[in-house]
């Protein structure tokens, strides 16, 4: 909203000097004031103001104006402004007609040394003004510049069409780059049609029901077993009122009987809340509490840990032989794609924790996406490390039994110990950590057993990645494929991911391409598409954007 461009002005403004043989030329700041969403209208009264107040002071040398500003220098770029636009008589190059018997010719072949980082220069034939850009191509390729160009016409061709509208209103696009645009970051559809996660599990186990499906230490489940074990527990919780939209606390530490408490909670038609035994004893009952949670899974050793819930509690320690009596057959229940799937809380660095609200068909729609596009297979092995109460543990858990491959769950303290974990990585297929551990990761795989020969791919995501890591990455696991994720917990865990090529080393974040399901666009403070290169705030859309905040729909 506040621009600044810099401007040619011949500072012969005096009589005297008309006559002079010299370079009296001086460079003026017009400093524009875009504030406010001003009609075009107004827009050009307020320039014309800056422009005449600019005049009057014209004879104010440029460089006395840098120092007086005591503007920090550079070798890079010009002080003050980086842009200059200047407007001549004549031709496109600044080239006068023959006049008075004076013939003109032009020397050279016209190419023009960029002083600054883009410089237009229009010129006034009298029937049409033609332009001419001049760009520094360390900064600007010659697409980009055309792009530029395009969009200056479309604006200038809005603005004379209709000067009262704001520019707010205005495009930069022409129709074909909007087009394209928007078929580029719209939302693909996903490979199958969406169903709740557990009925694509319990389809998995129709079809592989004697496969591994989850293993810890010396424990494994089959699918057959995780299913059936599933099944027992909703009909339990059921009939303790759990359905559609009532919540229900899960506080377990890590192993099968974690996931087979989650998948109960979703067969039966609730939603299901994590709460991490190794969490702050206030954030547990601060999450039961704001989540309104009606019923609490966990064992009779970790309710020392939750103080003060007054709901109906299950110890599922003490509760196994009433499950066990259980049919372990399919169960039905009520709920739908559009209903809440699990409830998970956001970190609280930015004030107090916030409940996100997410639905089956988002939950489905991402671990479908993800699936497809990582090329998850039947058969592979893929470790759990995260917590279940941060919400990529979903990813790492439902994304490889939807292929019918294997979840490693690992013991905290394992986790932990880097050179442990690392031994434990030996027979697996597929990780994912947060960038800090998966830093210690390729030190560790660098600096002890080398590349690990079974690995196949490689996720890292959860948190801002740093550009150095990925090339480390690679080097770590030369056979392995290596893929950074992007996304926040309120589009349903990612929303994108960059498959890296071999010496890939890029400078920056990587956002990378849209999951199948999800629309990422780039838009400006009023909502409006930008074009490519453009900065501004990037927005999601698809299947995967959560219902919202519970219980805060102002902050929604």
């Amino acid at each position: 909203d506040d621009v600044v461009v810099g401007s040619p002005i011949a500072g012969r403004n005096r009589r005297e000097t008309e006559g002079l043989i010299g370079f009296f030329v001086n460079m003026l700041a017009l400093r524009a004031d875009l504030s406010g969403d001003p009609t075009w209208t107004e827009l050009l009264g307020r320039v014309r103001e800056q422009t005449l107040g600019a005049y009057d002071h014209q004879e104010l040398p440029f460089e006395r104006l840098v120092d007086e500003l005591a503007v920090a220098r550079s070798l890079t770029h010009t002080p003050v402004f980086q842009t200059i636009f200047s407007v001549s008589q004549g031709g496109a190059g600044g080239e006068r007609p023959a006049s008075g018997g004076l013939g003109l010719e032009p020397f050279g072949r016209g190419e023009r040394v960029a002083k600054f980082d883009l410089d237009l220069v229009f010129a006034d034939t009298g029937d049409a003004l033609g332009g001419v850009l001049v760009y520094r191509p360390a900064l600007f390729d010659a697409e980009s510049i055309a792009r530029l160009a395009g969009h200056l016409e479309t604006v200038l061709g809005s603005l004379a069409a209709d000067p009262s509208r704001r520019l707010s209103e205005l495009s930069l696009l022409r129709e074909d780059e909007r087009a394209q645009l928007l078929e580029s970051s719209g939302a693909a559809p996903v490979a199958q049609p969406l169903a709740c996660v557990h009925d694509l599990i319990a389809e998995q186990a129709r079809r592989t029901p004697e496969a591994v499906a989850v293993s810890f230490a010396d424990e494994t489940l089959t699918f057959a077993e995780l299913e059936g074990g599933a099944n027992q527990l909703a009909r339990l919780l059921q009939k303790s009122g759990v359905g559609p939209e009532v919540r229900v606390g899960v506080c377990l530490e890590r192993g099968p009987e974690m996931l087979v408490a989650v998948l109960g909670v979703l067969k039966a038609g609730g939603a299901y809340v994590p709460l991490d035994p190794a969490y702050p004893a206030e954030r547990l009952a601060y999450t039961l509490a704001d989540s309104g949670a009606s019923l609490l899974l966990t064992r009779s050793a970790l309710l020392d840990a939750l103080p003060g819930f007054g709901g109906e509690v299950v110890r599922l320690d003490e509760a196994r032989p009433e499950i066990a009596a259980e049919p372990d057959g399919a169960v039905r229940s009520a709920v739908g794609l559009r209903n809440a799937a699990y409830v998970i809380y956001t970190s609280g660095s930015t004030g107090r924790p916030k409940g996100v609200v997410v639905e089956h068909a988002g939950l489905a729609s991402t671990l479908l996406g993800t699936r497809d596009t990582c090329g998850l297979a039947a058969g592979e092995v893929m470790t759990v490390l995260a917590s279940y109460a941060f919400d990529i543990w979903a990813f790492e858990t439902f994304a490889p039994l939807l292929a019918g491959g294997q979840v490693r769950l690992l013991a905290r303290e394992t986790v932990q110990d880097v050179e442990r974990l690392v031994d434990g990585l030996a027979d697996v297929d597929a990780v994912h950590a947060v960038p800090a551990l998966m830093r210690e990761i390729v030190r560790r795989v660098q600096a002890g057993p080398g590349a690990l020969p079974r690995m196949r791919s490689v996720f890292v995501g959860g948190d801002a990645i740093a550009p150095d890591l990925l090339p480390e990455m690679q080097a770590a696991f030369p056979a392995a494929q290596s893929w950074a994720f992007y996304g926040p917990t309120e589009a349903t865990i990612l929303a994108s991911a960059t498959a890296l090529r071999r010496g890939d080393s890029p400078g920056w974040q990587m956002i990378g391409r849209p999951l199948p399901g999800v629309a990422l666009h780039v838009l400006d403070a009023a909502g409006e598409l930008l074009p490519a290169g453009v900065p501004g705030e990037l927005w999601i859309g698809g299947a995967g954007v959560a219902r919202g905040y519970l219980g805060r729909a102002d902050l929604t």
